[in-house]
């Protein structure tokens, strides 16, 4: 009995004990299923990062806003109540305004130019993700393509600028309320998952949001027209706690720096099949509407001063960003 009860008390004290081989744990809040695209990305991640540090690192995933909504991740990311998170880039605009440069109408001439203006090491990346870092304690690991700009609306097609006028349009952001405005409507700045209540209501005559919305939050059932302007495109960004991140070994470090880096660019080349296959998809349950050159010349053309209304408005850094974007052409 007394031997049964010394070893009972040494196995305590050894389960009890610190021990070097526990994983350091990440832990990740996410707005969207482990399904979606963007989940699917940290997933990627987490196995890159988990298998290369030998299990040292661990990846733990709170999907569907568990723990933060979208505008609350920026704050809990940056303060270290939890490691790491993805938000939608406008989340950061209250701190950093020039996040928003994405989503300047027209900025970008296609695909092409997105990928040249926002890989990594770019000058656009080095502004935005420097001033993040600068303003909020956010360490940008790598950014989330979430597709382009989409027009929804119902009855007749959206194909001109005079199309817009006097029409209530949802918007998911500042700029693309300017955009609106300039386009002689009504911005209501609305969040994505209220947006299928919305226009089946008619609380809005148009709609704005990503191609892959569409598809995945069944927009079609309720719209009967897609404008493919891809006017600006929709990032999110993965994040770090700056301090946490500084806390891991330069052997760690590294392992998250590449694993982001290859997570990337897997991403953005899915995105952009996915939102061509759900552009396909969708012929068959809506009509899809293609600008021409001289359709989208026009929405160019009645879009251009937000350009300067955002260097207004967010000053060296916000022109810093625009001139980034221009250089990547």
């Amino acid at each position: 009995m007394k031997n049964w009860l010394m070893g009972a008390a040494a196995a305590l004290v050894i389960a009890a004990a610190p021990t070097a081989s526990l994983a350091e744990t990440i832990r990740v809040t996410l707005q969207l299923p482990e399904t979606h695209s963007l989940g699917k990305n940290w997933k990627a991640f987490a196995k890159i990062v988990e298998e290369k540090s030998g299990g040292d690192l661990e990846i733990q995933l709170f999907p569907s806003a568990q723990l933060f909504k979208d505008k609350e991740v920026p704050g809990a990311v940056g303060s270290g109540a939890i490691e790491a998170g993805s938000a939608f880039i406008g989340r950061f605009a209250g701190s950093v305004p020039a996040v928003d440069v994405v989503a300047i109408p027209f900025i970008f001439d296609g695909e092409a130019h997105i990928r040249a203006a926002v890989a990594p090491g770019s000058e656009l990346r080095k502004t935005i993700d420097g001033a993040i870092l600068k303003e909020t304690n956010n360490k940008v690991l790598w950014w989330q393509a979430f597709g382009r700009n989409i027009y929804l609306n119902n009855e007749s097609a959206i194909a001109v600028p005079a199309d817009i006028k006097n029409k209530k349009v949802r918007t998911y952001g500042k700029v693309h309320g300017w955009t609106v405005e300039a386009l002689g409507g009504a911005p209501t700045l609305m969040s994505g998952s209220k947006q299928f209540l919305a226009y089946q209501q008619g609380a809005v005559d148009v709609g704005m949001t990503g191609a892959s919305a569409v598809k995945s939050r069944k927009l079609y059932e309720v719209m009967d027209h897609m404008t493919l302007t891809f006017d600006a495109a929709i990032e999110f960004v993965a994040i770090i706690n700056n301090d946490f991140y500084n806390g891991l070994s330069d052997e760690h470090k590294a392992i998250i720096d590449d694993a982001a880096k290859e997570v990337e660019q897997l991403l953005r080349d899915e995105i952009y099949a996915e939102e061509a296959q759900t552009v396909a998809e969708m012929k068959d349950k809506m009509t899809v509407v293609e600008l021409s050159d001289a359709q989208r010349a026009a929405w160019v053309e009645a879009t251009a001063g937000v350009v300067q209304r955002f260097i207004d408005e967010t000053g060296d850094v916000g022109a810093a960003a625009v001139a980034a974007v221009k250089a990547a052409k």
